[in-house]
């Protein structure tokens, strides 16, 4: 048998970079590490970067890390509740504004892991931030994110955690906006729908409460309303519909709303006349139902907005964390309501 030798080709360097570039490898490290601290021409910084490519040459991370003293990894745990269009959009915004502040984003998995076992999982990979979705990191476990190197962590939640940046998002006045509308609207046995599916009680349940704060003192009703993300049970609801006497729902989102509106209408209940439909986030597919779909509009903050506080605190880790609260909202009347 005839041996066959593989010959892997050389690891490019910044030396080699260097030198088809024409310059030294100080400047290769300037312009590749985006370092602001020493004026580079635009010329040169061309020259660099067209001889790396060239080279297919790519700064080594963990290396960068150690001159740096702290990593560039910003750290998203998956959230662990069903996200819809609107805070995928955001992360993709905060995700590109990081990228040109020359972080690099790493979403994580942590499925089977909560609290402070999921900060231990996230401390191993030393990111410079973390930002946790949601609830369910605790004060012990910022302290092991802080230990481990991060030097921001911020949460996105309903609740500020000690010795966390903490952007408030207050989901009460989604509903407190469907429900004083609904009022207007001369609705007074409203129903509330309460999703079913795992991890969303954290939104649905201040929203729920915003509704009642809305009509406490009125003569209107609140009725809570669980719901499956399910045709099935979007029948069942609708079939019990006429005999609950209810004559409008906030339905928590406009994928529940639409799922509700049409087994309503199977039933043979019209929309708005029997009953009126809102829903949340002004998904595009609500405009182009007939009729037009009702909805709390969400104003989250840009993302651009979110990576400078991020930027902000690892430049200066031993500062007071920042609270923020984030989330706005309006209503938007159309044909449902």
């Amino acid at each position: 048998m005839r041996s066959v030798m593989v010959q892997i080709p050389n690891t490019p360097t910044s030396a080699d970079v260097a030198r088809l570039a024409g310059v030294s490898r100080a400047t290769v490290s300037y312009v590749l590490n985006n370092t602001s601290a020493v004026r580079i021409s635009e010329p040169t910084r061309r020259r660099v970067h067209d001889a790396a490519r060239e080279l297919g040459y790519v700064p080594h991370a963990a290396a960068r890390s150690l001159r740096a003293g702290h990593s560039r990894m910003v750290l998203m745990p998956a959230p662990a509740f069903p996200v819809g269009p609107l805070y995928r959009r955001c992360v993709e915004e905060l995700q590109s504004a990081l990228g040109r502040l020359d972080y690099t984003v790493v979403q994580y998995g942590t499925v089977g892991l909560h609290g402070d076992e999921a900060a231990r999982a996230w401390a191993e990979l030393r990111p410079v931030a973390v930002l946790v979705p949601g609830s369910g990191l605790g004060p012990r476990g910022v302290s092991v994110l802080q230990r481990a190197g991060a030097r921001a962590v911020v949460t996105l939640g309903p609740e500020r955690v000690d010795g966390a940046h903490a952007l408030l998002m207050d989901h009460d006045i989604v509903g407190h906006r469907a429900g004083t509308h609904l009022y207007a609207r001369s609705r007074r046995r409203i129903g509330v729908v309460v999703p079913e599916e795992p991890g969303l009680r954290a939104f649905s349940a201040p929203r729920l409460t915003g509704v009642r704060q809305a009509l406490r003192g009125t003569d209107a009703t609140v009725t809570e309303l669980p719901l499956a993300s399910t045709e099935e049970s979007a029948a069942e609801l609708a079939a019990r519909w006429r005999e609950s006497g209810l004559d409008a729902v906030f339905a928590y989102n406009d994928e529940y709303a639409m799922l509700l509106m049409r087994a309503l209408q199977d039933e043979g209940l019209r929309v708005p006349e029997d009953v009126a439909v809102v829903g949340a986030d002004d998904l595009m597919l609500g405009r182009l139902l007939r009729p037009r779909l009702s909805t709390v509009r969400i104003e989250l903050p840009s993302g651009r907005d979110l990576a400078e506080l991020v930027d902000r605190a690892v430049h200066d880790p031993g500062g007071e964390p920042e609270i923020r609260t984030v989330l706005g909202a309006s209503l938007v009347h159309r044909a449902s309501s």
